[in-house]
């Protein structure tokens, strides 16, 4: 198959909500259409050692949430699809918003009855910014919840962007009978079953008498009114529109049910966009031209724990992936060959011998990759816009155990390089300080520490406001503010200088006093 054809059936995209709206559920049973799996289970269920597939790490099985992307690829029909499911809860975002930075579409997740949530209206300012195509799935119909035309509402106003159903809901919670899909018109019926997929009635029109049959009358006609609404209030649906960011398709469904999941997989596959051009300092790059070209957008440490293995995602932006080829390292200028390059499923994994524009491509990494490095057949390129946030959470890190030093140090070095927080050490006392974005993390790292690592740490608390990099023109006065800052001083994993600021009215006063100097607040400059 040419390359134009193999880019032309990839789908590429993330799956995005705030925590508990159901997206590591609705990414179960998209796998389950694409036969990637063949049994669903609860993510808590311990019955089935299949439990959910894309929450693989022990402490997202205990506590039922994501906390790091996971990426699993399928087919399904003509098409080969590559979804990234996120991390929902805020303390992940930067996880998130990299995640981002990989896919060419989204589906936002969001709950009947909550609406929408503030996580998801950041998760959606990031898609703004990037003008990404965005399809909404309102998940848990079969619970009771809000009104359809009220959840449009506030998709409108709270997402600002133009919404358009697809589908329509007969009923909701107790009394949920199915879903009409508008973009195919058939006739979906609800049974409540987590395996098996509920029956399908192909009708002619919505004025179809098969419809009265199997919701009954009342039913069938306040659905005629809602559609008749529908076409009135909302202006056609119209794919370009959609593929330029301006509006969002509106799926309804339960996906615990597997109900109205397949309507939004065939709508999806059928609109969603191909792979596009990825923007480089240099240029901009075209996913069908010759030369290679792909950006390490995260990295993953023990996806095998029995093997201390770290592995770089490598989402390819142009040209053809091959397995033994040699590829130039853009950031060491060395020359690398790739022996056991693997496609996933998310910790199942397999060794790919090429890979397309859109495919994420796992390269296992022995401490060669940072986020944000690119590999190309040759060509200098730097891929943008994957930045480091400046933390808003601070400890110190110490460790419990004097005989495991090695291994704490070790942990943390691969922690870090993950991009999951970010370590500074003080340049006054030597200590080492943890900066996240949310409370959990810590948590997360000390499980993982102990966990994967076999190290024990405890935190210790320290009182700062915020972390910023900065720079001078002006030796000089680079040297003079380190000097009175001294005591404030860190260097982060790169040797960079970092102020620690204690406080909002410090770091203004560093600012007034010290105008020669920059002060950066995302590591990317």
């Amino acid at each position: 198959m040419a390359l134009k054809d193999e880019i032309a059936r990839r789908r590429t995209f993330a799956i995005i909500s705030h925590p508990d709206a159901g997206k590591t559920t609705l990414t179960e049973k998209l796998l389950l259409f694409g036969g990637a799996i063949h049994v669903a289970g609860a993510v808590k269920s311990n019955k089935i050692k299949k439990t959910a597939t894309s929450d693989w790490m022990e402490i997202e099985k205990q506590r039922g949430i994501s906390v790091a992307t996971s990426v699993m690829g399928f087919n399904y029909g003509d098409y080969k699809i590559n979804i990234l499911d996120t991390p929902g809860h805020q303390d992940f975002a930067e996880d998130t918003y990299r995640t981002l930075t990989a896919v060419d579409s989204v589906i936002i997740v969001v709950d009947v009855a909550k609406g929408v949530e503030q996580q998801t209206r950041k998760l959606m300012e990031v898609c703004r910014m990037r003008n990404t195509p965005v399809i909404i799935f309102v998940n848990k119909l079969d619970r009771e919840g809000r009104d359809p035309f009220d959840i449009l509402d506030e998709l409108e106003s709270e997402l600002k962007i133009k919404v358009r159903p697809l589908s329509w809901p007969i009923n909701i919670g107790a009394k949920f009978k199915g879903v009409y899909n508008i973009f195919e018109h058939s006739l979906d019926l609800f049974t409540p079953d987590k395996q098996r997929v509920s029956e399908r009635v192909e009708i002619e029109s919505v004025d179809d008498p098969r419809i009265d049959e199997n919701v009954g009358e009342v039913d069938a006609a306040k659905l005629r009114e809602d559609l008749e609404l529908i076409e009135g209030v909302y202006p056609e649906f119209d794919v370009e529109e959609y593929l330029e960011g301006r509006v969002a398709p509106v799926f309804f469904g339960s996906a615990l049910n597997t109900f109205g999941v397949k309507e939004l997989l065939d709508c999806f596959v059928q609109i969603a966009p191909a792979p596009r051009a990825t923007n480089a300092e240099e240029r901009e790059i075209k996913p069908d031209e010759e030369g290679f070209s792909g950006f390490v957008f995260k990295i993953h440490a023990n996806m095998d724990p029995n093997h201390r293995s770290c592995i770089a995602f490598v989402k390819v932006c142009s040209g053809k992936f091959e397995r033994n080829a040699p590829y130039r390292h853009i950031r060491s200028g060395k020359t690398m060959k790739f022996a056991a390059p693997t496609a996933f499923m998310a910790q199942k994994k397999n060794i790919v011998d090429e890979a397309y524009p859109g495919d994420i491509v796992g390269i296992p990494d022995t401490g060669n990759f940072k986020i944000g490095d690119t590999l190309t057949s040759g060509e200098t390129l730097h891929f943008k816009g994957l930045p480091s946030f400046s933390p808003e959470m601070f400890k110190y890190i110490e460790n419990s155990d004097p005989m495991k030093a090695k291994q704490l140090d070790k942990g943390i070095q691969q922690l870090m390089d993950e991009g999951v927080a970010q370590l500074f050490v003080n340049q006054f006392n030597g200590r080492k300080i943890i900066g996240t974005v949310g409370q959990l993390q810590f948590e997360v790292i000390q499980y993982r520490l102990l966990h994967e690592y076999g190290a024990q740490c405890r935190w210790e608390p320290i009182s700062l406001y915020k972390a910023c990099w900065i720079e001078s023109d002006d030796p000089e006065a680079l040297a003079a503010f380190k000097k009175r800052k001294f005591q404030f001083m860190a260097v982060d994993r790169e040797g960079r200088d970092v102020f620690l600021a204690d406080s909002n009215y410090v770091l203004q006063m560093a600012q007034n006093d010290f105008p020669k100097i920059r002060f950066h607040f995302t590591s990317e400059f």
